[in-house]
């Protein structure tokens, strides 16, 4: 059975979609069939794939909320740099809505996945920055969930409200639900206050779930999205992140 793993924090810039798109590709050089989905209407994902969101005819948002009686096929797009991708643009911010009203509204992303869920070995959710709708059902779906955490104190601070809707998911429609990890992001060795915030968070989210090494700074990162692919593949390839990705790649190998 395939592993799905939403990428979930309610704070935005935390590089949620950062690691979907390398942790999917890393996963892809070890042989595992790789689905990405982007469920954020920003569709950071979707353009750090090589993808302009705004030119898309079709997207995730089409099969979410099908607009007659047929369900609408899901638009995967194949093979990018070794994986696919369910891709999203700005029309999937209507979904919030759309769904409220929506027959088991709750249950809408497990019913779209499941014809392509045995396809995959993992697939990796980008959930948007919210405890909304969009992030709900991407628990609900989800076999895992793995938390980006930015090495900034306020971060740490809103961690509380996390947990509590990922134990709200568990006790109402997803006990099989378990926290795959946390991943401090955004971090900088030389800096004080982010190296008292990584020591908080080992100390207080350390008994919850595993730890994972710090996702550094690095302007290489950042150049590989507005390249529109994995770092692996770009000139400037930062090898500690690199060696990152392909540790975190072998942990979600060895998930229960």
């Amino acid at each position: 059975m395939s592993k799905i793993i939403a990428l979930f924090n309610q704070a935005g810039g935390v590089a949620k979609s950062t690691i979907t798109q390398n942790l999917g590709y890393h996963l892809s050089m070890r042989q595992h069939p790789v689905l990405l989905v982007d469920l954020d209407p920003q569709a950071s994902l979707t353009s750090f794939m090589g993808i302009e969101p705004s030119e898309l005819e079709t997207t995730i948002y089409d099969t979410l909320v099908p607009k007659d009686d047929d369900e609408e096929l899901l638009p995967i797009q194949q093979n990018l740099h070794g994986m696919d991708l369910i891709p999203s643009n700005i029309e999937l911010a209507n979904a919030e809505q759309e769904l409220i009203f929506a027959e088991l509204r709750e249950l809408r992303l497990s019913q779209v996945l499941e014809p392509v869920r045995d396809n995959y070995d993992f697939i990796l959710i980008d959930c948007p920055p919210s405890l909304g709708i969009l992030s709900h059902i991407s628990l609900v779906a989800s076999t895992h969930v793995l938390v980006p955490i930015q090495c900034q104190f306020k971060a740490l601070k809103g961690t509380d409200s996390l947990l509590k809707t990922v134990a709200r998911v568990r006790k109402r429609l997803n006990p099989q639900l378990k926290i795959a990890g946390f991943i401090p992001t955004m971090y900088q060795a030389s800096t004080s206050l982010d190296n008292r915030t990584l020591e908080s968070i080992q100390n207080q989210l350390g008994e919850i779930a595993t730890i994972f090494p710090p996702l550094p700074r690095a302007t290489a990162v950042a150049e590989a999205s507005e390249e529109g692919k994995p770092l692996a593949l770009c000139s400037n390839k930062h090898k500690p992140t690199l060696h990152l990705f392909d540790q975190l790649a072998i942990a979600m190998e060895k998930l229960a």
